[in-house]
């Protein structure tokens, strides 16, 4: 609201600047100051890699009031020179340490140096390390410190019921597919570490039944944002997801998150099931711990005092599975089928054509200019004059009745089929002859040789 409150409107040129570090976290904010700045009719303006240029060049031509973007898109833009960021009034870095853990410093800092001096800048970070503490103090004059919580540490909230179980990895699909059908469950993020695991995850669930999309750094821009508006609207009940979907999402109606792998750190554990439970609402977090993974827990036990030290070993076939989830005692690996129409599935989301690299319209652009191609036509000659197929020479009166293009053609084909074969018939090789020698000189061929 301070932002909106303290720019001017209905200028050519962006007076507002918001840094965010992910596509999905732009695009979440933009929504969010449209609603806002409705009454006001702000212009806003999202601007992220992913999609083709043209669109965002196309409304930056038409003048926008605030712009929202990650720093790789933006810096392109201002090298080609369509974003003009000489009166920006308000700088907002958003989600700063998720910013310097992705590498953004050096795009931070190009670009505020093409900030004018006299602005506000606001900077929102969820921890506050050294290097944020660092960057306040180089970009903000006279900053008031002011913080959301009380305690220094992150800690989970205190209404989200977390559940910590010592699995094996072979048997976690199974332990998942039981999670998922417990009492309640809503919306539901499964997070893993790898985009690999992420793929392989949500293949699975979907043979088995449940209605689920994977979000992760390898999809494409359009197949990411088809797959969180299906999980917003209700027509999938499972995001299977990277750490890229950890931070600054808001989803409401999220019941479950589940760590399908144990996370790298507090922080991240923090993040991942505050998906759940926001808004005084309750909610379910559950993790699962390999036995490798037995230290990193621990660790991450010690440092959020939490009471789980030694998870609890568990299987798909284990009874607290089932009365700590309310879990179906009949409940087997797979979806019921009478529950698989529930949800109308990944498919019944549209993909929007945003254009994502553009190859596909400079194609179809470059075979509409094409020319087509002359068919060729060959005609057999001799002495430079054609023939038939038979190798008689055609009849002159015919030769007569064909265009003097075609005849002109013809011509310059049969000089050039003779000086081919010229060619051919000079670089033709000779049969070589061998002579017999004796002593070095030559011996005819019907001379015999005497033995004493």
């Amino acid at each position: 609201m301070a932002l909106l409150q303290r720019i001017e409107h209905g200028g050519t040129r962006p007076r507002g600047l918001v840094l965010t570090p992910t596509r999905e976290l732009a695009l979440q904010v933009t929504d969010d100051l449209l609603v806002a700045g409705g009454k006001l009719g702000t212009r806003v303006l999202a601007v992220y890699g992913g999609r083709a240029y043209e669109p965002q060049i196309e409304a930056l031509r038409e003048g926008v009031d605030v712009v929202v973007g990650t720093p790789g898109r933006l810096l392109d833009l201002v090298k080609q020179r369509h974003l003009d960021l000489s009166r920006i009034d308000v700088l907002v870095l958003d989600e700063a340490d998720r910013m310097l853990d992705l590498g953004f410093l050096p795009d931070i800092e190009r670009i505020v140096d093409l900030l004018p001096e006299s602005r506000q800048t606001m900077l929102f970070s969820a921890t506050m390390p050294g290097e944020i503490v660092a960057l306040s103090r180089r970009y903000l004059r006279r900053p008031t410190n002011v913080r959301a919580e009380a305690h220094t540490e992150p800690e989970p909230a205190p209404q989200v019921v977390q559940h910590v179980w010592q699995t094996h990895q072979l048997d976690r699909p199974e332990v998942l597919a039981r999670v998922l059908q417990a009492e309640g469950r809503g919306l539901t993020m499964v997070f893993c570490q790898t985009k690999r695991t992420c793929d392989r995850v949500a293949a699975d669930l979907a043979r088995r039944g449940f209605a689920v999309a994977a979000v992760h750094g390898d999809l494409g821009q359009g197949q990411r944002e088809r797959a969180l508006r299906a999980f917003r609207n209700g027509k999938i009940d499972v995001l299977v997801a990277t750490d890229v979907a950890a931070r600054g999402l808001d989803v409401d109606d999220v019941t479950h998150v589940v760590n399908y792998e144990c996370p790298d750190s507090a922080d991240t554990y923090v993040h991942r099931i505050g998906r759940t439970g926001r808004a005084g609402r309750t909610g379910t977090a559950v993790t699962l711990v390999d036995w490798a993974e037995l230290p990193r827990w621990k660790l991450i036990n010690s440092t959020l005092g939490l009471s789980f030290g030694a998870p609890q070993e568990t299987y798909s076939t284990s009874d607290h599975l089932y009365e700590s989830l309310g879990i179906p005692k009949d409940a087997t690996g797979t979806l019921p089928k009478e529950q698989r129409g529930e949800r109308a599935g990944l498919a019944a989301e549209e993909l929007e054509d945003i254009g994502e690299t553009g190859r596909a319209r400079s194609a179809v652009r470059d075979r509409e200019r094409r020319r087509p191609r002359r068919k060729r036509n060959r005609v057999r000659t001799r002495g430079g004059k054609p023939v038939d197929r038979a190798g008689r020479p055609e009849d002159a009166s015919a030769s007569a009745e064909r265009p003097a293009s075609d005849r002109s053609g013809d011509a310059a084909e049969g000089a050039a089929d003779t000086v081919v074969n010229a060619v051919a018939t000079e670089r033709r090789r000779t049969r070589r002859r061998r002579r017999r020698t004796r002593g070095g000189k030559p011996v005819a061929a019907d001379d015999t040789t005497q033995t004493a």
